[in-house]
Formats: structure tokens, sequence, C-alpha cells
């Protein structure tokens, strides 16, 4: 039987804060403002691009289109000018697939490869590769750019000479293809190494005592268990290369400008009347494929920098 004189103490602990306490109110104020100010341009961007121009010239840019109308998008996408080329960008989104999809398959396979034999494999100088690899991936690009010149061109002749073809790298997709591999492998490697040293060191030694060997252990045991990580690295290179203009506009030419190249071409074209519906669906256009990689992977990316990406 219970003492009555025996007090009955209640739930401890601290008290539950108010849904509509001062901090939370800052908080999802600070939030809300920040959400407009980057959502605000993309808003008028898109109501821009449904308008006609007579519409447009009537100067309030935040209203609603009165009629919507897809021939921006259309001639954004087929018709748009940039000199005496007029197909818009479509040639320049194929471009971009042809320079993006290499790029990413060859600089992941090797980064991969790299941050696995560096977090599994230790070799004598390991560590002084690696920080040399690293040191790579903080190099302005503006230093490199030159001596990438210098050596897509001799190296396209040095090919040439020895096949008695016609072989360029200078001016072509391959080679372009050949720079944004070598500047994603750097800090695609740190990222895969990380991982992988944050990957438990006993499903590597068991697999080591079962006889497994440098690539069986890789494919059966290491690459199963990477998807986030390989989401993370294909959204950092997917979106590097797509919205890259300073390598697209060097080293290639105007036949096969990637589609950044494009844009840029058909917004700041000074024939005709300026279009800014036409300009505004073009810039929208140009950026749907990282935006919609975004949106499909953006919980795995999250797991793959909380996972170890950043760990040292």
């Amino acid at each position: 039987m219970i003492n009555p004189s025996t007090r009955l103490e209640g739930p401890r602990g601290p008290k539950p804060r108010k849904r509509l306490s001062p901090a939370n109110i800052m908080l999802y104020s600070t939030l809300f403002v920040a959400s407009v100010y980057y959502l605000l341009p993309l808003y008028v961007m898109i109501v821009t691009s449904l308008k006609g121009m007579p519409e447009i010239r009537l100067g309030n840019v935040f209203a609603l289109p009165v009629e919507v109308t897809f021939e921006p998008w259309v001639k954004a996408w087929s018709q748009a000018c940039t000199g005496i080329n007029c197909e818009g960008l479509s040639r320049g989104f194929w471009n971009s697939v042809r320079i993006m999809v290499p790029s990413v398959i060859i600089s992941i396979i090797i980064a991969s490869v790299n941050g696995y034999a560096l977090a599994n494999w230790k070799f004598k100088g390991s560590e002084v590769f690696f920080t040399i690899l690293i040191f790579g991936a903080f190099i302005p690009y503006q230093v490199m750019i030159y001596p990438i010149v210098i050596l897509l061109r001799e190296t396209g002749d040095v090919i040439a000479a020895a096949t008695g073809t016609n072989f360029r790298l200078m001016g072509t997709l391959g080679g372009l293809v050949i720079v944004h591999s070598i500047f994603g492998m750097p800090i695609l490697t740190l990222l895969f190494r990380n991982y992988f040293a944050s990957v438990p060191e006993e499903l590597f030694k068991a697999a080591r005592v079962d006889g497994a060997g440098f690539w069986r252990i890789y494919f059966q045991v290491m690459l199963p268990m990477s998807l986030p990580i390989f989401v993370v690295a294909i959204i950092l290179q997917v979106t590097g290369i797509w919205n890259d203009f300073l390598f697209g506009v060097i080293y290639t030419k105007p036949e096969i400008y990637p589609m950044t190249v494009q844009l840029n071409n058909i917004v700041n074209s000074v024939q005709g009347v300026k279009e800014y519906n036409v300009n505004m669906a073009a810039t929208l256009l140009t950026g749907l494929v990282p935006l919609v990689i975004y949106f499909v992977s953006g919980k795995l990316f999250v797991r793959g920098i909380a996972a170890g990406a950043v760990k040292g």
C-alpha cells in the first residue's frame, strides 16, 4: 500500500518550448525572408517568360501574365539567333550533354578508385601524393588556362604526327572533356577517400581474410555501400560542368559551344529588339538540368555529406 504521506513526483526534465516563442519567431522570420530573397528572382523570371512583349512593356514585372504564352520558350529553344546561327539553345544543350556525360563518368570512376586506394591500400608516399592532389583543388582555374591551351595543342599535334591523321584536342569536345575530368579529380578524390575511410575497417579486413583482392573488395564490398557519396560526386560534377562558361568559351569553338556560352550569346545579342521573355526562358532552360538533379537526389546528397563526405 502506498503511504498517503508520500508525494508523487511529476515528470522531470525541461519544460517543452512554446511553439511561438521569440526564438522560433525570429528563426522562421529569418527563413521566410531568405526564401523570399532567393525565390523572388525565380518568380520574376518565370512570369516574364510566360508574357508577350506588349505586356512586358507595361513595366509591372511582378504581375502574373494576363495571357500565358509559351512562344518565348519555343523561340529560346530552337529559334533564337546568335549572329548567323538561329538554332536557339538546342545545339548548345546537346553539346553540353556530350561534354558532361563522359566528364562525369571518367572523373568519378578514377576518383573513386583513387579514394579507395588512398583510404585502404596505403603505399609508400601515399600521404604525400594525397597532399599534392588536394593542393590541386585550390589552384585558381585562371592560372592554368594558358598552360592547358599549350598542353592540348601540343598533345594533339604529337598524336596527329604519330597516327598520320588530323587529330586535334584544342577546340574539340574531347579536349574539354579531358579538362573537366582533370579539374574535378582532386575534390572528388578527397570526398571518396574520406568516405571510404569512414567505412568500418573490419569489413575490409574480413574481406582480406577471405582472400579478396583490390578489385574484388572495391566492387563487392565498397561500391554497394557507396551510393550516397556517388550521388554527392555526381551532383557536384554535373553542376560544375553544366554551369561552366570559362572553359567552354576558351577550349571550344562556335560550332560546339556548350549551353552556357549559347545563353550568353543570346542574352547579349545586340541585333534586333531586346526580347526579355526569350532571355528569361533561355535562362530557365539552361538551369533546368541541375535543378532537376537536385530535386530528384537531394536526400541522397544530404546522406552522402552526413556519412563522411567532409570528414578528415
